[in-house]
């Protein structure tokens, strides 16, 4: 899966597996060949992944950056050519007569298939050999990295001595964290306390370490400051950390001492001292956990203080002290100060627009800022310096072979964080360049894009979704995404990439052809062969699209406005993700192009003007997530859906079906399902609850008492073995449901949409004491008297009391969630740059739509 280091390797050499298999019945000379292939191609990945773990400072010569790219683009053909071959035997016909001539037809056709395989793998296996004999030929083995300027390590040093009086905010900083270290009571104040920074590359945490370090040594009988790194040699910390605590004896480590030896003499030497001991740089929760035995609890106040970018490991050396981006009031001051020599000298006329621009593009981090504010000073009064400032800022978003010497020591720095990363991370990181700048991502949508494209890897006891998560939070949690808007859950529903983050990954991306994106200002050099594409633009002059590179597309993203530049669909031969949201374009003729598509694992049609699926859906079996939200589907799915067995997120649009699809029991993979539907009754019920893998259920019902006249009883009979989340509402009074004992027993979360008379017309009472495994329960009413609300919450806490769980209960008036939404849109524009605005207030009105449809709640106009 990780596909910009091996690329398809992940996928591939499993697929050469199943092509040996009995199954596919190959000719006995094809199956040598794909022995050989796959013998081949696991060397090849051994050696890719070699490459991968070069050093930052001492990247790939040339030569070996050719021969992956090589060997990447060879993955990529192999596969597609299997996958080719694997549509179009694996057929499965339906037993009847016409299945019965279809399949004598097949047999026909196959030994023309296998004959054409065969011819593949043999252009296959002489690219091979080429690529071998180019490896032997320029000896890449022995190739030796060279390091391309000061190391990274060198470069966070000069933090360490910047002025730090100069930084904007950092003596009210430093002495939230001193106080943070001396907190407590009078027991307390003499245990060992850890505190730790948490931030993103180029904040100051390093300096800002420092000055609290400068300020309480000496309050302190010895005292350390270590920086750990990337690839940190503990033997040397260790060594660095008794020669500075004993200043006294500082040749006192011994040459033969290992590792456990020099924590033994830092545990005694520290045994009876009051001791400071700063560690910057962490990167590793099992590098942490080995220091923290050289640091002995004492009862004589000593402190600790930690630096790093991962909150994870922050939250593991103790009390966190999130360190923010800068404001933009702070950031000009900083910017002002480096240029003018003060803070409150004014930005000429001239440059007042430029200078914007690049604080913008800064994103409050200082290191950004000091870095082209020193450049630009040497220029400050010059006749050229508009154009000199406006190159600087070209230059910041061009990546790190283009952009000047202090730019690219400053990306470097950043880039740590990226290389960093396990590689099905860096994977997940670089698709976020498709995304525009400023853009607030949906994260369930992010997430089932990574699921689709293939980067999230199965694991055990956990469905696709939820390992997405997992590398959503990770990302958060290493500062590479920013949270944008979090529910009262605390879960968060949509992110965005720091502007210099995302400078980084696109030119990470470019150079390594992982992902073109057209749209920009500028005319873009097209590749000659890409595999993502993402159209941007509805203007001609910066899409130059050669059609012949289309059969290698794997996956599409299209905006409305450049839809009527795409040539023909059928020309994505290997298309494997297509994303089509809001296309109003897209209709019927569309969708049976697309049906077409025989590889697709990735559909989203939100927003676009299909109005009927065609029998043709059936084609795509390896689909994976069809999302159909917001279309104006109207009629039922046709008899072939039952085909896409691989189909694990089914989203409907709220265009009402008269009831749960019969045949939905059969997608035997479906784990998500949001659909609305006229009624609900209990043959629904029976179907639902048959689905054998759904964990996920959001369902909206539009007439909930239509065809029963009494309670909806949901008990052990519904199995519902697998489901952990449902939300269910109704626009009309009446849903009356029960939960009885037995009931829904792996359901973890409820989301109930109901008005406050049906609730109170059970008297709260829902049954959900029956719910064994409940944990959350959320309430959504329309009502606005603060009596109702009370009386609901009262009601339904009564129920959950009864719960051996305890779940915990939140009850939502929803206009107040939608003027929430609309506050934050407002709050969130600020002081910032006009085009923030649109994206400000496209999220509000989203919210607003989805909220006021869910409650049929009239708004008044915005």
């Amino acid at each position: 899966m990780a596909e910009l280091i091996t690329g398809a390797m992940g996928t591939l050499l499993p697929k050469l597996g199943d092509l040996l298999t009995k199954e596919y019945k190959l000719q006995k000379g094809v199956r040598g060949e794909i022995m050989f292939l796959n013998a081949e191609m696991e060397s090849m990945q051994a050696a890719l992944l070699k490459v991968s773990e070069a050093p930052i400072d001492q990247p790939p010569d040339n030569q070996v950056r050719l021969w992956a790219k090589a060997v990447r683009d060879l993955s990529y053909d192999l596969e597609d050519s299997i996958d080719r071959y694997m549509v179009r035997v694996d057929t499965h016909e339906p037993h009847s007569f016409m299945g019965y001539v279809h399949r004598s037809l097949n047999l026909l056709t196959k030994g023309k298939i296998q004959h054409k395989i065969g011819i593949d793998i043999k252009g296959i296996k002489s690219r091979i050999k080429e690529i071998s004999e180019r490896r032997d030929r320029y000896k890449i083995d022995n190739i030796g990295s060279k390091p391309i300027g000061p190391t990274v390590d060198s470069l966070r040093l000069s933090a360490l001595y910047d002025n730090a009086v100069d930084l904007i905010g950092i003596e009210e900083k430093s002495e939230v964290l001193v106080q943070m270290l001396k907190d407590g009571d009078e027991l307390s104040e003499k245990q060992l306390k850890m505190v730790s920074i948490a931030g993103f590359g180029g904040l100051g945490k390093t300096t800002l370490a420092n000055v609290v370090y400068q300020k309480l040594k000496p309050q302190f009988d010895c005292c350390a400051f270590v920086s750990v790194s990337l690839t940190p040699n503990m033997k040397k910390i260790f060594e660095n950390l008794l020669n500075q605590l004993d200043k006294k004896n500082m040749n006192i480590v011994k040459d033969n001492w290992d590792q456990e030896q020099l924590i033994r003499e830092l545990r005694e030497f520290l045994k009876n001292k009051r001791y400071l001991i700063i560690i910057d740089d962490m990167w590793d929760k099992t590098v942490w956990k080995i220091i923290k035995h050289a640091l002995i609890e004492n009862e004589y106040g000593s402190r600790v203080l930690a630096t790093t970018r991962n909150l994870d490991i922050a939250k593991e050396a103790g009390h966190v002290y999130q360190l923010e981006s800068l404001s933009i009031v702070e950031s000009r001051k900083l910017f002002n100060q480096r240029i003018f020599g003060s803070e409150e000298e004014s930005i000429p006329i001239k440059l007042a627009q430029i200078a914007t621009s690049i604080l913008k593009k800064c994103g409050g981090i200082p290191l950004a800022i000091i870095t082209i504010a020193s450049l630009l000073a040497s220029k400050e009064g010059n006749a050229n310096a508009y154009e000199y400032w406006s190159m600087v800022y070209r230059s910041m978003g061009s990546g790190l072979q283009n952009s000047l010497d202090d730019l690219k020591n400053m990306m470097r720095i950043l880039s740590v964080s990226y290389y960093d990363l396990p590689q099905h991370l860096k994977t997940c990181l670089l698709y976020l360049s498709l995304y525009p700048e400023d853009y607030q991502i949906k994260t369930t949508t992010l997430v089932w894009k990574w699921v689709g494209e293939g980067f999230v890897k199965k694991e055990h006891g956990k469905n696709l979704y939820k390992v997405g998560e997992d590398y959503l939070d990770e990302l958060i949690n290493r500062s590479l995404l920013q949270p944008a808007y979090s529910d009262s859950n605390k879960t968060v529903t949509s992110c965005r990439v720091h502007d210099m983050v995302r400078d980084l990954i696109t030119s990470l991306s470019n150079e390594e052809n992982f992902l073109t994106r057209l749209g920009d200002q500028q005319i873009v050099s097209v590749p000659s062969k890409f595999r993502r594409l993402s159209l941007q633009t509805s203007n001609k002059e910066v899409i130059q699209l050669p059609t012949e590179s289309l059969s290698h597309v794997r996956s599409l993203t299209v905006a409305n406005s450049a839809f009527s530049l795409l040539p023909t669909i059928s020309g994505f031969l290997v298309l494997r993700a297509l994303d089509f949201s809001g296309c109003r374009e897209v209709d019927d003729d569309h969708l049976k192009d697309i049906c077409n598509l025989f590889h697709l694992r990735y559909l989203c049609l939100h927003e676009t003007s299909v109005k009927k699926i065609p029998r043709e859906i059936g084609n795509l079996r390896f689909l994976e997530v069809l999302d159909m939200s917001d279309t104006e589907l109207k009629e039922e799915l046709p008899s072939t859906f039952v085909r896409l067995t691989q189909l694990v997120l089914l989203d409907m649009p709220k265009g009402i079906i008269c009831a749960v699809p019969r045949l939905i029991p059969s997608l035997s993979s479906l784990s998500f399902l949001r659909i609305a539907v006229e009624t609900l009754g209990e043959e629904d019920l029976q179907v639902l609850g048959s689905m054998p893998s759904l964990s996920d259920l959001d369902i909206w019902v539009n007439d909930p008492t239509k065809g029963r006249d009494r309670r909806l009883i949901i008990d052990n009979g519904y199995p519902f073995r697998c489901l952990t989340k449902l939300s269910i509402g109704g626009r009309t009074d009446g849903m009356e449901l029960l939960f009885t004992q037995g009931a829904m027993q792996q359901l973890r979360t409820l989301e109930l949409c109901f008005s406050v008379r049906d609730i109170m017309r059970q008297d709260g009472d829902l049954g959900l004491e029956n719910l064994s495994s409940l944990e959350y329960v959320c309430v959504r009413t329309t009502s606005q008297d603060q009596a109702e609300h009370n009386a609901v919450s009262s009601a339904i806490q009564k129920s959950l009391n009864m719960n051996p769980n305890k779940p915990t209960l939140e009850v939502k008036e929803t206009l107040s969630e939608i003027l929430l939404c609309v506050k934050r849109a407002l709050h969130s524009l600020g002081e910032q740059p006009c085009p923030l605005i649109k994206t400000a207030l496209v999220g509000a009105y989203e919210a607003i739509c989805e909220l006021s449809h869910q409650m049929k709640y009239d708004l008044p106009t915005l």
